[in-house]
């Protein structure tokens, strides 16, 4: 039976609208679960990048522990606590997206929030480590990372990378914890406080190597450049706070003359 043009496009119009319904819908009802997933994700990472957690299963184990442990903040470019945003919104560390930051704010750095988390101590006397989030570009796509640092805000307690889509068993290993492992204990400044970063060679020897540089991997050498730049970049511009930082933590070194020298110095 042959249908009427006006026929055809009503059919089509009513039909469109009740898909769009349909998939409106569906976005309204996942959206919740969506963002509950995410939020587990990110906290997992961040308490991974301290923490072995691979053996807690349960994601309200993972919330409660993130909820008992860490603390977060907002600093600007200058190290400065950020409270709102441009248009006034109250900035909370969690709910930045910081790939969606890293891209809005490419050209302008000065502009960017920066979260930081701090994992604090058991007994909650204050931070046992500070975790960075950062950004960058891989070999094929976008990678990231959550960089732990000690109380020290110098030694690398640990790190949980993550990445869209670098070669499996070359770059994608920067998820591996034989890769991650090689990063504890390096450190960002050498010892007469100059900021250093830390380095993946290219090349994989399996040797040792001084605080700033890890060994490679074998095949993967655009990854590792992608991982330094972003480590490069970023704790270039969390730099401020971290050295505001270290100076107020540095302890002031108290002189006390003893009887002898104040003697000696009377008699100069």
């Amino acid at each position: 039976m042959q249908r009427s043009n006006l026929y055809i496009v009503v059919f089509s119009g009513i039909l469109t609208i009740v898909l769009a319904v349909l998939l409106s819908g569906t976005s309204v009802v996942l959206k919740p679960l969506q963002d509950k997933q995410v939020e587990l994700d990110t906290k997992k990472k961040i308490l991974g990048a301290v923490m072995d957690i691979s053996n807690i299963k349960e994601p309200n184990e993972i919330l409660e522990l993130y909820k008992t442990r860490v603390t977060s903040m907002v600093v600007d470019i200058n190290g400065e606590l950020m409270e709102k945003d441009a248009k006034g919104n109250p900035l909370v560390a969690e709910k930045i997206d910081f790939q969606k930051n890293h891209n809005k704010y490419k050209k302008d750095v000065e502009s960017r929030p920066y979260p930081i988390f701090m994992y604090m101590k058991e007994d909650g006397s204050g931070v046992d480590a500070y975790i960075f989030p950062m950004f960058g570009a891989g070999l094929w796509d976008w990678i990231s990372g959550f960089i732990a640092l000690d109380g020290d805000l110098n030694t690398i307690r640990g790190v949980a990378f993550d990445h869209k889509s670098e070669t499996p068993g070359l770059g994608a290993r920067i998820t591996d914890e034989a890769v991650k492992s090689r990063y504890v204990g390096k450190k960002l400044y050498d010892e007469s406080g100059s900021f250093q970063s830390v380095d993946m060679v290219k090349g994989e020897k399996g040797l040792p190597l001084d605080d700033h540089h890890i060994d490679g991997m074998s095949g993967a050498t655009l990854t590792g450049k992608g991982v330094n730049a972003m480590l490069k970049d970023y704790f270039g511009y969390y730099s401020t706070f971290i050295e505001k930082k270290r100076a107020a933590d540095q302890p002031v070194a108290e002189v006390v003359s003893t009887e002898e020298e104040m003697v000696e110095e009377s008699a100069e």
